[in-house]
């Protein structure tokens, strides 16, 4: 497999180079200086330049038709086919992107994050607005470059959603829609059953972030080849399963904030560390999309961090870190508080029944932004009536409405549904995990975690982006990816916890 050999070294120079952007990316969110913004966007320039025209460059397309040719007769399932498969589908749709569009692209977002940073910290959106226009800009070039069938944005979602279509998000929107919206005012007719003023006391900084620390590590996540740090917005960056970083923030008088940020970015860390050791430093190693990677990052939030079993084990340890904070709380208690439901205006504090109306304002605002039927400098009043109608709140400032999310600032148009998609898969995924090892329940309540991820990492994390993503939920599950399990989940929940009718 000569020819095929030479294409790995060719695309691991890629793959490479593009972690070197991770790491900065890495750096600005966490500890550069903000006069930094302007050499870092010069660097990203110039890193994204040389490492397109390296990936699309005629050489890489001789190497990937001479390796497709000689490797014509591998097993489907081997390492060797499905890299010939990843670098045609990336290389087919990069070759279509302008050089000069994918600079302008990285030099924007590089300095768009440097506003978005202080514009949200002052609630000025007017200051973020020039750059936010700017992004969406790029975004329509991107789509139009890149070609789509329908839709301008099957063009954007399949670069984080290999092979999913806007109208195929649109239905389960729709059906997500039309049942959590009754069950969201359901459970407010019973607001009172769930209390969680206990989660709004005083919380030393310090020590959340040494519990955030020792749950991490007991879920499973490696310090010798992590850290964990704060930034404005959490997040996970891989750059090979040997160095995957997570970040959190803190809130002294709000605990789950820091909490379950961290536990879903270990999520996402443990998916990226446990990809199996002979994909790593290639095309494949990384996650199969970006809802796979959420599915991970969520089903450790919600289905082990906000269960029941979970706090039967860690809330006594917990108790014994902020002993007057909890005095006189027990874990059943602490359990209700955290999973109490109610209409919220941030998405990274929602409760699982409300999450998903806040990824379908998003979805519907880069719907409107990429169309133009909503304008860059409407775009705060539409995004408060969409949280009217979905919450029935207001949001009082923009800081606490279009500009809490960090992500278009990044320039990821596109993104958002993941988060959906994964909730959707995680709930599939835990239900096979269960039915195949039985004793996941058990062993999550006694504080052992080892059986899930020894699961998840056979089935899921081993294979890396070997699959696209709906082949691999069907591998996985035997099926596709549907609702119904998903919602069939929340009934139960929250049923139990609002003494809901469940019919």
């Amino acid at each position: 497999m000569q020819k095929l050999n030479a294409l790995k070294d060719r695309l691991n120079d890629v793959h490479n180079l593009r972690t070197a952007m991770g790491l900065l990316g890495w750096d600005q969110q966490t500890c550069m200086p903000p006069g930094g913004a302007g050499t870092r966007a010069a660097q990203m320039g110039t890193l994204s330049k040389i490492a397109h025209e390296l990936f699309v460059g005629p050489e890489t397309g001789r190497l990937l038709a001479e390796a497709e040719a000689e490797g014509a007769g591998l097993d489907y399932d081997s390492d060797g086919a499905a890299l010939l498969r990843a670098a045609r589908h990336d290389y087919d749709l990069e070759a279509r992107l302008p050089t000069d569009l994918v600079v302008e692209t990285a030099q924007t977002t590089a300095l768009a994050f440097e506003e978005w940073h202080p514009a949200r910290a002052a609630s000025d959106y007017r200051r973020f607005a020039p750059w936010l226009g700017r992004i969406v800009a790029l975004a329509r070039r991107r789509a139009e470059a890149l070609g789509y069938g329908e839709h301008p944005y099957d063009a954007l979602l399949d670069e984080f959603e290999p092979g999913m279509r806007t109208s195929q998000v649109r239905a389960i929107f729709d059906e997500l829609k039309a049942a959590l919206i009754p069950m969201v005012r359901a459970v407010a007719g019973q607001a009172d059953r769930v209390d969680d003023a206990v989660l709004k006391r005083d919380f030393d900084e310090g020590r959340q972030e040494e519990f955030s620390r020792a749950v991490a590590q007991r879920l499973g996540y490696d310090f010798a080849h992590g850290r964990l740090d704060r930034s404005a917005h959490p997040f996970s960056q891989g750059m090979g399963r040997g160095d995957v970083r997570i970040t959190t923030r803190y809130e002294r008088n709000w605990l789950p904030g820091a909490l379950f940020g961290t536990i879903h970015e270990t999520g996402h860390a443990l998916y990226e560390q446990n990809i199996a050791p002979e994909l790593d430093n290639t095309l494949l190693g990384t996650g199969a999309s970006l809802g796979i990677h959420e599915s991970q990052s969520r089903l450790w939030e919600n289905l082990v961090g906000r269960s029941r079993g979970f706090w039967s084990s860690f809330f006594p340890r917990l108790q014994a870190g902020f002993p007057q904070a909890l005095a006189g709380v027990d874990a059943e208690a602490f359990y209700r508080a955290v999973n109490r439901c109610g209409p919220s205006l941030i998405r990274v504090e929602a409760d699982e029944l409300t999450y998903n109306l806040h990824i379908i304002i998003r979805f519907e605002m880069e719907l409107g932004l990429l169309s133009g039927e909503i304008g860059i400098d409407d775009a705060p009043a539409a995004w408060n009536a969409r949280t009217r109608d979905y919450l029935g709140l207001t949001p009082p400032d923009d800081r606490q409405g279009i500009l809490q999310d960090v992500h278009w600032s990044g320039g990821s148009i596109g993104y958002f549904p993941t988060y959906t998609l994964g909730n959707l898969m995680s709930v599939q995924f835990f239900d096979r995990a269960v039915a195949e090892r039985p004793g996941i329940p058990a062993g999550i309540e006694s504080g052992e975690f080892g059986t899930l991820l020894d699961w998840l990492r056979d089935r899921i994390h081993r294979h890396g982006r070997k699959y696209l993503p709906d082949e691999l939920v069907r591998r996985v599950t035997g099926g596709p990816l549907r609702t119904g399990p998903y919602l069939d989940y929340l009934r139960r929940k929250y049923g139990e916890l609002y003494a809901l009718s469940q019919e």
